[in-house]
């Protein structure tokens, strides 16, 4: 007598963030016969918004096109807590039934598919008893994200171990912490230290964001007035389309005038900073920065909500190098020392590629450098694997749900054929490969060359450009001559 050898799952995904549930819907919804499992190693959903536990956390993207289009956003608050954003997945995984498909407390380390079978082999752990398990599918699909969600990046700082009071990372906020009539230093200038400023600054006595160099901040409503208004009027559902539409307009409205006229939008952006702070505040140390806009991500703050901070008295900004820290705080390479109870290191995250899941075929590790990006969402060389990460200057769920359409149309298209297998091909020895992402940010250079790499034509483009995702990952074909598909093989007998 023998059997069929068949994989566990259709499809396994990878993370129980935006991304993971995201992909959860969409097979759902539109593959109600295809089977598939989500695995977190973590013991809730959420991801990055389950994971940082920091005052203040909230969105950098305003909730309407980060929220997903397919569960029209309806709080009034445009900018939201991450608390609030946490409940908005939660009610996602409920309202569309998909927790039945999660399995926490399930790590993924590697996997390897096999050419042969057609077939991945995904090796998991429980990250708490240390107990291994293995799953198998057709296809992969990783909504793991970039962060590396176990070490945040934090510099080597001199005399670190000197300081008598409490240093802590955002990312690994402890619970409890009482900051009240604290004098705190908050080391960054990025998006999550003007969060944290304006958040602590009501109970510190008082609070410094201390910046090697300044970012640029802007500010924007927490609270989308036209949305409400068209959210009243018409209701959510019919108002969403309306409400994506006009946001996504402004957003790479915003960003392309900074691309094409980034000497007059420097001066727009830095002056309307102006505007919001004391008369005689020094913007031209404190924030103005020395590279053009979008060079890196944007910090944005709710209703200039940092500002008035500053404005009230709450909150300096200090510009300086950090020579080493002291017993009782941080000594600067101007002589200055700023005095403190608590230290902050908001200096940023460490990029990760794929959770740094060690990807191979047919058992050969695949070096995710070598190998080139197409449409953004899948890999050379590596078959039946799409991967989900979204945009660094709009809404990172735009680019998630254009990832998660194409890949249902893919496996309906294999379906539809015959196909078993699918392997994009970069065989231009000529194209010049170009990193994913081309932002000065630290932790973006850093971290950016251990990353699979884009090239400069065709499908193998990556230029993090919402209208030509949608060209191309919605209303473009399948079926492309980068792509090699081989026909679904029998079933293989085991006696």
């Amino acid at each position: 007598m023998t059997t069929a050898k068949t994989a566990d799952f259709d499809v396994l995904i990878v993370g129980a963030g935006i991304s993971g549930i995201g992909a959860a819907y969409h097979l759902k919804t539109f593959r109600p016969d295809t089977t598939f499992a989500v695995l977190e190693g973590r013991d809730s959903i959420g991801g990055t918004w389950s994971l940082h536990r920091y005052p203040g956390i909230r969105s950098d993207s305003d909730m309407p096109t980060f929220g997903y289009s397919f569960r029209p956003w309806t709080h009034r608050k445009a900018i939201a807590d991450g608390h609030i954003i946490l409940d908005y997945l939660q009610q996602t995984v409920d309202e569309f039934a998909l927790g039945e498909h999660i399995r926490f407390g399930t790590k993924v380390s590697a996997a390897n598919f096999d050419t042969t079978q057609g077939i991945w082999t995904v090796c998991t752990t429980d990250p708490v008893t240390g107990e291994s398990t293995t799953l198998t599918s057709r296809f992969l699909f990783l909504g793991t994200g970039y962060y590396d969600y176990d070490e945040p990046f934090i510099p080597d700082f001199a005399c670190r171990d000197d300081f008598g009071g409490q240093v802590v990372h955002p990312q690994q906020w402890p619970t409890g912490l009482d900051y009240t009539g604290k004098r705190v230093v908050v080391i960054g200038s990025g998006a999550t230290a003007v969060t944290l400023i304006p958040a602590m600054a009501d109970k510190t006595a008082h609070i410094t964001m201390l910046q090697r160099s300044p970012s640029y901040v802007f500010s924007i409503p927490a609270s989308d007035p036209v949305a409400n208004v068209l959210n009243g009027i018409l209701g959510h559902k019919r108002a969403s389309r309306i409400i994506r539409r006009k946001n996504v307009a402004l957003g790479r409205g915003l960003f392309k005038a900074c691309q094409r006229w980034p000497r007059l939008m420097r001066t727009l952006l830095i002056g309307r900073v102006r505007m919001q702070v004391p008369k005689h505040f020094d913007v031209d140390t404190h924030f103005t920065p020395r590279y053009n806009p979008w060079e890196q991500r944007l910090a944005m703050v709710p209703n200039g909500d940092l500002f008035k901070t500053i404005s009230a008295g709450k909150a300096s900004v200090v510009t300086d190098r950090i020579d080493r820290f002291t017993k009782t705080g941080i000594l600067l390479e101007s002589g200055q020392e700023l005095t403190a109870d608590i230290i902050v290191t908001a200096t940023g995250l460490n990029m990760a590629p794929f959770g740094k899941i060690q990807l191979s075929v047919d058992r050969r590790p695949v070096s995710l450098p070598d190998t080139t990006a197409y449409k953004a969402m899948m890999l050379s060389g590596v078959p039946n694997f799409a991967y989900a990460v979204g945009y660094t200057n709009i809404a990172w769920t735009l680019k998630v749900e254009l990832v998660c359409e194409h890949f249902c149309r893919l496996l309906d298209y294999m379906d539809a054929h015959g196909h078993g297998t699918v392997v994009p091909v970069f065989d231009d020895p000529v194209m010049d490969r170009v990193p994913m992402m081309d932002m000065t940010s630290g932790y973006v250079q850093r971290a950016i060359a251990k990353f699979p790499r884009a090239g400069t034509s065709g499908p193998w483009t990556l230029r993090h450009a919402y209208e030509i995702d949608v060209a191309r990952l919605r209303h473009g074909p399948v079926e492309d001559a980068a792509l090699r598909f081989t026909p679904k093989k029998p079933a293989l007998a085991v006696s």
